[in-house]
């Protein structure tokens, strides 16, 4: 049997037939014979088969390299096709490699078939022999040496999810100098997200990762961050390097520094260059420079430029100062008052004494600018930029010249004749005509006037007096007995004079200024009378309404003098 037990029989009598002589037994009994009676206890059972702990452990050995062998030897094929289904669903999800290598879940029930393959395959080997001329020895040795097949798969599949694994993160590093390259082809504040991702990948590499191959090239690809993100610095272009600088020098807080090694305190040296470098550049202007240039006082004082800073200004100042004897005196004193704003706000003390300096340039430069724009004939902005100076700096001793070129430049401005030339600075000398001029008008009057002298007089609002038709005031202003018109005597050298009737208190919006122009000649005395009269706009016959007027001068009536 293949179980290897044996069983006895019963003999009948001695030298009588029975199962146990060579022959066969008899066909039949003879007459009246019965069979004996079975046995009173189960038949004892053998010892195992020889080497049965040897078939069990080479079927154990062959079945756990997870090809099945051990129940190819036992002739089991649906459990060895069992055991290659196993294997092939795990080179499936196993190949090719993949960096996150086999699910856990898979890994460990490939196992667990595994060992129950090698369970089941040494118990039935343990009641059976193995077939074929494999003897126990050889099953276990070569069991032993199959083992290595799904060691060293093992080996070579780690080697495999490795070198995988190194390949993602190099990918992943190909992706972070992409986002650098296509980043460094635009402004610096429009890609500055894309910048910092790509840092993030390096870190990631660096910190995460620190034996990858990966790793090992992220010193490079960081000095090809900084030099990408500091181009501008690289440049010359100063004030757009500043903001990439500052965001570099912000990476040691964010970056481990044996990851940065060098590149941690790079920026300090080329921002420093640019905070001055922009500074300067802007100084006098609309930007000013106080932004940038206090920024590296601050931050980098004991630093090359900071102490450059002083002596840039200083210079700058020296050089408006001098402009303002150019064609552009206006621009001078422009870049000289921020200049003196920008000292006066940066820290450094020295810096700030600059402003005095720039102070003094500014007081010159607004009355240098004043007269070019006479000279421009840019009558109303002299104007008020001289009328400007004689009020802010009134110990100067410009003042009084400034306010007659400020009369002129505001007649000149409604009568361009009297901007010819700048008024004269020097009082003449000779005989002087004398000028009287009567008000005959409701409201006060300033009369401005400009020659060979410059001045303004105000004559009171005449008591009394009313607006005159358009008709009647010519032969009648001034000309009421016994009213006591307001009168202002002017003695005057003889030329030519330009005159400015303004009319103030009590006049109406409708009142225009009123400009006329006339000789003074030696040995005679003038009078002359201001009135207003009424004009119907729509040239009928309607009754007169308040406005518009229009404000007259009378012509000059000369006498002989005395």
């Amino acid at each position: 049997m293949e179980s290897g037990e044996q069983y006895g029989t019963a003999g009948q009598g001695a030298g009588g037939p029975g199962w146990g002589g060579a022959g066969p037994p008899p066909p039949g009994g003879p007459p009246g014979f019965s069979p004996p009676p079975p046995p009173s206890r189960a038949p004892a059972v053998g010892p195992p088969p020889p080497g049965a702990a040897l078939r069990a452990v080479a079927a154990a050995l062959l079945n756990l390299t997870g090809l099945g062998l051990g129940y190819a030897l036992l002739g089991r094929w649906v459990r060895a096709a069992v055991c290659w289904a196993a294997t092939a669903v795990l080179l499936w999800v196993a190949l090719p490699a993949d960096p996150d290598g086999v699910p856990g879940s898979v890994l460990l029930g490939y196992l667990l078939v595994l060992v129950l393959a090698a369970a089941d395959g040494a118990r039935i080997a343990g009641r059976s022999a193995l077939g074929g001329a494999w003897r126990p020895v050889v099953a276990v040795g070569l069991g032993v040496v199959l083992l290595a097949v799904p060691a060293g798969g093992a080996v070579v599949y780690g080697s495999a999810r490795d070198e995988a694994r190194e390949q993602m993160l190099l990918e992943r590093l190909a992706a972070g100098d992409e986002r650098v390259t296509a980043a460094s082809r635009q402004p610096f504040g429009s890609v500055k997200g894309e910048y910092e991702k790509a840092l993030g990948v390096y870190r990631a590499l660096g910190e995460d990762h620190p034996g990858s191959r990966a790793a090992k090239l992220v010193p490079d690809r960081l000095k090809t961050y900084y030099d990408a993100v500091s181009a501008p610095y690289a440049e010359k272009r100063h004030c757009e390097a500043v903001a990439p600088l500052t965001y570099l020098r912000t990476l040691p807080d964010s970056v481990d520094a044996n990851v940065l090694g060098e590149l941690a305190a790079w920026p300090d040296e080329p921002l420093a260059a640019s905070l001055y470098g922009c500074g300067v550049s802007r100084l006098g202007g609309t930007g000013g420079g106080g932004a940038e240039l206090g920024e590296l006082l601050r931050t980098f004082p004991e630093s090359a430029p900071a102490q450059q800073v002083g002596p840039a200004i200083g210079e700058r100042i020296k050089a408006q100062v001098a402009a303002l004897k150019g064609t552009e005196p206006c621009a001078a004193t422009a870049v000289l008052r921020g200049l003196g704003t920008t000292a006066s706000e940066l820290p450094a003390a020295s810096v700030k004494s600059l402003r005095a300096e720039a102070d003094k340039g500014v007081l010159d430069g607004v009355y240098a600018c004043g007269v070019d724009q006479f000279k421009d004939e840019q009558f109303g902005d002299a104007r008020t930029t001289l009328t400007d100076f004689a009020r802010t700096y009134k110990s100067d001793g410009r003042v009084r010249r400034a306010r007659d070129i400020a009369i002129a430049a505001e007649i000149a401005d409604d009568r361009p004749a009297a901007g010819k030339r700048l008024p004269s600075s020097k009082r003449p000398g000779g005989a002087r005509m004398e000028l009287v001029i009567s008000n005959d008008a409701p409201n006060a009057v300033e009369v401005l006037y400009t020659g060979p002298v410059t001045g303004t007089v105000t004559l009171k609002a005449c008591a009394g007096c009313e607006r005159y038709g358009a008709s009647a005031g010519a032969r009648q202003a001034c000309k009421a007995s016994g009213r006591s018109y307001p009168k202002a005597r002017l003695r005057l050298p003889a030329g030519e004079y330009h005159f400015l009737y303004k009319h103030g208190t009590g006049a109406t919006a409708g009142v225009d200024s009123y400009s006329s122009g006339s000789k003074v000649r030696p040995g005679y005395t003038y009078t002359s009378c201001t009135y207003v009269i009424e004009r119907n706009p729509f040239g009928l016959d309607l009754p007169l309404i308040p406005d518009p007027v229009t404000p007259v001068v009378s012509p000059w009536v000369a006498g002989s003098s005395r």
